[in-house]
């Protein structure tokens, strides 16, 4: 059955009732001054530019690690890093914080009150031969054949260079797979096929993905009630939460977002939206701890609790067939369509926070969007359930536009200049991956934090360039070509 939107007044009158109700009484709530968070999200990001991506500390700091920092502060900001150590310390007047790199669980940021981290780092390893060794997708042996009839190489070079037209864009990488094949590809100066870069919410469809693998495996379904422990308990108000619901990011936990009144930017870091980033604490606790503040599937806000939460339910059911969680994405989806390496950063209880804190190349995406592409199928083999690509392109009822569907945005509002069935998994800083399942097509956009805005207009014109050159004349809706969209980490009023 359909899900329909609750009038406004009778939304109010439900939120009323709820929030009479809310359980539990209490819930951790963010801590600190927006400095010392800011401080703390500085020295994370430019410890992971450092140590995992391999960019030059100066760059790194002017080009991404600025963010988190109230704005006029990041100026003032001072760092110390050990390379020996894995250490980066951040400094601003009389506020300090630290942020270390723990193997392939990437860099995490000191908790000041429980020093250290609170689980055992361990090693994550593909079971993939070299690259080099195998042809795309599973490797990257190049291919010598030509491009798939139709394509126009002059064309797409013209969107490479459109892609990278502006230096202030501060684009990365830009890579088209067209029919299976890449058909394009660049990087910036000083960046490879195997540079990790920053992949910011990109991460949100990851967490969707791996959670789809635990479905395929009859461990959850969609529409289950959402089965973390607490929310069980009779009486619960969050026990109508469905696992749908989470996935849609249409729980109605109190939890403040970046995008909603109230919301705040980064010049206060102390709003939920960015404390799971920079507080440095357990952030699936956080989030499954939070009370109702509206009906579930009611009212779609992006707020990280949501992600996070389904990333605790991957977790919980990883640990309970006695495997191990942080090795998990490797064995069970990265080792099977070709990638050998996506750093994915922790909180320090060994949580994925893969609503922001995670790393990858361009080609990786475009294998996962690949998977997509193909309806969870690879080489022959079903990996996601029947039904699931369906179910994450489709626009999430509870959602004020038709822009968001189950942690993948959607571009049926015409935020992008290729067709309205194309969604994609979007993250800050203009990191992208557009699929357009009717021209078999995919298309990875990666790049730094202080390039989001600018980025913009380059990055359209390349989207309707590949589409000229790939001989579609599919009627293309593109509304909004200078202004950050709302998968950004931008504040638009709601």
């Amino acid at each position: 059955m359909k899900l329909m939107r609750t009038p406004l007044l009778a939304l109010v009158a439900l939120s009323a009732s709820v929030a009479a109700q809310q359980s539990p009484a209490s819930y951790p709530m963010p801590t600190g001054s927006p400095t010392s968070n800011g401080l703390a999200g500085f020295a994370k990001i430019l410890c992971s530019a450092v140590f995992v991506s391999g960019r030059q500390p100066e760059e790194a700091a002017k080009k991404s690690a600025y963010f988190f920092m109230p704005r006029g502060e990041d100026a003032d900001v001072t760092w110390k890093i050990d390379r020996t150590a894995g250490v980066v310390t951040t400094t601003r007047g009389e506020v300090s914080r630290t942020a270390k790199l723990h193997g392939d669980q990437g860099c995490i940021i000191e908790n000041l009150e429980k020093p250290g981290i609170h689980f055992k780092p361990v090693p994550v390893r593909t079971t993939l031969p070299d690259a080099a060794t195998m042809a795309w997708p599973m490797g990257d042996k190049p291919d010598p054949s030509p491009l798939p009839a139709g394509v126009d190489r002059a064309t797409l070079d013209a969107a490479l260079n459109a892609a990278f037209s502006d230096p202030a864009a501060l684009t990365q990488a830009f890579l088209v797979v067209h029919k299976g094949r890449i058909v394009a590809e660049r990087y910036a100066p000083g960046v490879t096929k195997d540079t990790q870069l920053e992949n910011w919410s990109m991460g949100k469809s990851l967490t969707a993905t791996l959670f789809a693998l635990l479905v395929k495996d009859g461990v959850y379904t969609i529409d289950q009630p959402a089965p973390v422990p607490a929310w069980r308990q009779p009486g619960d108000p969050r026990g109508p939460i469905r696992n749908r619901d989470l996935l849609q990011m249409s729980a109605g936990l109190k939890f403040v977002g970046n995008q909603e009144p109230g919301g705040g930017t980064p010049q206060n870091t102390v709003f939920d939206h960015y404390y799971i980033y920079t507080g440095a604490v357990d952030a699936f606790e956080y989030s499954i701890t939070r009370p109702v503040e509206f009906p579930a599937g009611t009212d779609g806000r992006y707020r990280n609790s949501d992600p996070l939460t389904i990333g605790y339910l991957i977790k919980r059911a990883v640990q309970a067939k006695g495997e191990e969680y942080l090795t998990f994405p490797q064995r069970r989806l990265f080792d099977r369509i070709g990638i050998r390496r996506q750093v994915l950063e922790t909180d320090p209880w060994g949580n994925f926070l893969m609503t922001g804190y995670d790393y990858g190349t361009a080609r990786n995406w475009a294998r996962i969007g690949m998977l997509y592409l193909q309806d969870g199928v690879w080489n022959g083999q079903r990996l996601l359930p029947e039904g699931w690509t369906k179910f994450v392109s489709t626009p999430a009822p509870a959602w004020r536009r038709a822009e968001y569907g189950a942690f993948f945005w959607l571009n049926g509002v015409g935020n992008w200049t290729l067709p309205p069935e194309t969604y994609l998994a979007a993250g800050a800083g203009g990191q992208n991956t557009w699929i357009v399942p009717g021209h078999d097509l995919v298309i990875v956009r990666l790049g730094h934090m202080r390039g989001q805005n600018a980025a913009r207009r380059g990055t359209n014109e390349a989207l309707g360039l590949v589409m000229r050159a790939i001989g579609s004349t599919t009627p293309m809706t593109q509304t909004t070509p200078t202004t950050p969209s709302s998968e950004e980490f931008g504040v638009r009023p709601r």
